[in-house]
């Protein structure tokens, strides 16, 4: 009886724990809640059991697997920018030693999400009833995700030891289980069979098995395998050893030791590649692995060097590059998206132009096959497949894959979308291949010869006229032909000046925007010299056209944006595109920041437009960011010279930019200082303006009102408040002489609120850059160490700040900048430049 007992333990050890796939639940761990028709959970910053992440990542937890250790939790998750929530199951790290305490260095990683394609706003909620199981609801009450249990009510959810989240009956049996329904991971003790697929995020690529092998395919018209096994054993060691394996129709994870580790999983990316990941706990740090290396190439990736990039294959190295054709007429085609990433793809130096496809035609690229295409045409000639890819305005090449019996006709193949290349030497396997493929490119008239042509047909027809006329004529008929020539010296002066700047962007036509924007149709916003309108490039890449107005008064801040804009590439810089100059003309083209300028999110007092701290910290630091690049990390230094909130724009994810260079002034590295005419804004200009003797330390004092604003949430100069209020820096020094700070952080920030000492913090930052002697100011360089937590600010701070020469100060317009002395109060929007 003894021996029987021991061999019962001994199966049942088997079967938890040595059993490679079990999707079985067993006991109810803590993770079980039990179901009640008001059972919810609203997804909010202040809950108890929000936990926020170094890596800027948040998550709202609603149940965990345990209570030390890495755990599986499932709850309300955003990543970095928290701009959209998905209801998810993730790996968490709770600290063994403050026992409950999450750790906030090891960021959630998520193995599975309810709701991928169709993320909530904070405020949605998740509700769990008996009668319709699991609902989640959008701020809005729109249904974003739901599921129940068949006809039966539910009794409860249970997280598993396994990561599996179930909906249980009412006799705890699972009813409906997430295993069953995998994302983009598997995890260990899970199984992915017939029927079921991993799909990568952003969906381009997916993982399938059926009874005889296992499948990667990418998302192309039509889809494409780019590797399948018909077995599969990779193992690697982490201390531990683990092996995915394919074995009768059924993918998994299995290990050999430590079985009582159930926390590791696989997950297919967003660039085709399944990697495996483990926790190491030593170093406390995920690690991990890819396991198809050794098995496909790296240029076998559909998407390995991005659109229009080459992927070639050198020894044991693969490398990315653009099309390089033979050039016609020294005219580069192609351009790499990012210079210091070869792999992120290519782009063409002038864009395809629907509305311009007579001046398109096609570079021979020889030697490359691809991936992504469908027929459009059989037995052909190659005239004609280039004809069929013409006339179809999402098409970027053509190919023609010849018959083995014709050196004339084959099947036409176009290309659309990620076009991405790679060599042809060496076996190609099941791709289509063709010996060339004929890029799509435009070659756009150049507007100095049609000009040049016109004002001479003018020149001819008035010399023609005044022949013809008498002869007291001739001396305004010679003045008028010398005006025209120093107008058209003047203009090919500038064209030269343009076509010679380095580093220069993209040239558009007047046409070409015009098809761009339709007609200039939808206006984004304005100021008084310009307007600003959104666009959208023949790749479906939505741009910001600037028209500036008033060609006379704004040519040098066209020139001077150029110029600096043009030559300088940083990650919070606004990244100049193009641009066009031709007759009266003048645009720039900047990539477009889909939420727009900061002063809507910090003096627009609603829900729809608020910053929460953490966000409000990311964003001063990219600002820092962007202006130390400006200052220190060019070949000249380049004073902005019109830091203000409406000049510092924000992307999807809450990146910001500096913007608007209209009024920057060049500084060599030998020169301490720079004599120049009032530019700026009112209130962000600092008082040694009055002296016009001005540093880089300008932008330091701009930044330091911008900064006191985000944290006040008010404007630096307002009239709706008391007359003793009205000036946010005076305001400033009277509640730092009380020690009454706290006073002045936004009340309409919860957030903030709740973090007043680091406010508080912040705003010692803000006195450092605004006192009245520059020298005194740090370099934004060191505002950037303090914000990092590098350095501390300096204890010796001149805390009697001036206020602004300016709202009260009189000027006179100087387009576009200010000369002190004149008799007219300025607009904000007049002596800000371009925007």
């Amino acid at each position: 009886m003894g021996i029987s007992w021991v061999w019962c333990g001994f199966l049942l050890y088997l079967v938890l724990f040595l059993v490679p796939f079990p999707n079985l639940v067993t006991a109810l761990p803590k993770g079980y809640l039990k179901a009640s028709p008001s059972t919810s959970w609203t997804n909010s910053l202040s809950a108890p059991d929000s936990v926020k992440f170094r890596d800027g990542s948040t998550v709202r937890i609603i149940l965990t697997s345990g209570s030390s250790g890495l755990v599986f939790a499932c709850g309300f998750f955003c990543n970095q920018t928290c701009k959209d929530y998905l209801f998810a199951i993730f790996f968490l790290y709770i600290d063994r030693v403050d026992m409950g305490k999450v750790r906030e260095d090891v960021g959630p990683q998520v193995v599975w999400s309810a709701n991928q394609k169709n993320p909530v706003s904070i405020n949605a909620t998740l509700q769990l009833s008996s009668e319709r199981g699991l609902v989640l609801q959008d701020a809005d009450g729109t249904i974003a995700w739901s599921r129940n249990s068949s006809s039966k009510s539910v009794a409860g959810i249970n997280m598993t030891d396994a990561g599996n989240l179930t909906l249980l009956d009412e006799n705890d049996e699972a009813s409906w289980q997430s295993f069953d329904h995998p994302t983009d991971s598997l995890v260990f003790w899970q199984t992915l069979g017939a029927g079921q697929s991993l799909t990568s995020e952003g969906g381009l690529f997916s993982l399938s098995v059926n009874a005889e092998e296992m499948l990667f395919s990418f998302d192309s018209n039509p889809p494409i395998t780019y590797y399948s096994s018909a077995s599969i054993d990779i193992s690697f060691d982490f201390d531990t050893e683990y092996l995915l394996e394919f074995n009768l129709g059924i993918l998994g994870i299995s290990r050999f030791l430590d079985p009582d580790s159930t926390l590791q999983y696989a997950r297919l990316g967003a660039d085709g590649h399944l990697r495996g990941y483990a926790w190491e706990g030593e170093s406390s740090k995920w690690v991990e692995v890819d396991f198809l290396e050794g098995s496909i190439d790296y240029c076998d990736y559909p998407v390995a060097c991005g659109p229009y990039g080459i992927c070639r294959r050198y020894a044991a190295n693969s490398q990315c590059s653009c099309p390089v054709p033979e050039s016609i007429n020294e005219t580069t085609y192609f351009k790499l998206t990012n210079g210091s990433l070869p792999d992120r793809g290519c782009s063409l130096v002038t864009p395809l132009s629907c509305e311009a496809t007579q001046n398109q035609f096609f570079l021979e690229v020889q030697n490359v096959t691809y991936f992504s295409s469908r027929t459009v045409l059989r037995n052909t000639h190659l005239e004609d497949c280039k004809q069929a890819c013409l006339i179809n305005c999402s098409c970027q090449a053509a190919s023609l894959q010849y018959f083995s019996w014709s050196s004339f006709r084959g099947d036409c193949y176009i290309l659309s979308g990620n076009l991405s290349l790679k060599s042809r030497d060496r076996n190609e396997g099941e791709y289509i291949t063709a010996a060339s493929i004929y890029i799509k490119v435009q070659n756009l008239p150049r507007a100095i010869p049609s000009s040049g042509r016109e004002k001479r047909n003018r020149f001819v027809i008035i010399l023609g006229s005044s022949l013809a006329s008498l002869f007291g004529l001739f001396l305004l008929i010679g003045i008028l032909v010398l005006l025209f020539r120093k107008n058209n010296d003047s203009d090919e002066a500038e064209e030269y000046y343009l076509d010679h700047v380095p580093g220069m962007p993209t040239r558009y036509s007047f046409e070409d925007l015009q098809a761009m924007t339709k007609n200039f149709n939808n206006k984004l916003g304005g100021g008084g010299f310009g307007t600003v309108y959104e666009g959208t490039l023949i790749g479906g890449t939505k741009v910001a056209v600037k028209h500036l107005n008033d060609i006379n008064q704004i040519k040098n801040s066209f020139l001077a944006e150029v110029e600096t804009i043009g030559s300088i590439h940083h990650f919070n810089l606004v990244r100049l595109i193009g641009f066009c100059a031709e007759r009266s003309h003048r645009l720039l083209v900047y990539e477009y920041l889909s939420n727009g300028s900061l002063d809507k999110w910090i003096f627009h007092k609603t829900l729809e437009f608020n910053l929460d701290w953490h966000r409000r910290k990311k964003i001063i630091l990219d600002i820092a960011k962007g202006l130390t690049y400006l200052h220190e990390d060019c070949n000249k230094k380049i004073a902005h010279l019109d830091v203000k909130p409406e000049n510092i724009l924000l992307d999807e994810n809450f990146n910001a930019k500096v913007a608007d260079f209209g009024l920057s002034k060049l500084i060599d590295r030998d020169q301490s200082q720079v004599v120049t005419i009032m530019r700026g804004t009112p209130g962000y200009l600092a008082p040694e303006w009055l002296s016009l003797v001005i540093t880089e330390k300008v932008d330091v004092y701009s930044f330091g009102v911008v900064l006191l604003e985000m944290l006040c949430g008010r404007r630096h100069f307002d009239r709706s408040q008391p007359e003793e209020a009205m000036h946010l820096q005076g305001l400033f020094m009277e509640k730092l002489q009380k020690k009454q700070l706290l006073d002045l952080v936004d009340k309409y920030c919860e957030d903030m609120q709740l973090h007043g000492a680091e406010v508080v913090d912040m705003m010692r930052v803000a006195a450092w850059c605004l006192q009245s002697d520059y020298s005194k100011r740090p370099s934004m360089s060191m505002v950037v160490k303090v914000l990092e937590g590098v350095m501390d600010v300096e204890e010796n701070i001149d805390y009697n700040f001036c206020n602004p020469p300016i709202p009260n100060t009189r000027a006179i317009v100087m387009h576009p900048e200010v000369n002190v002395g004149g008799a007219t109060t300025l607009l904000d929007s007049v002596l800000s430049g371009p925007r």
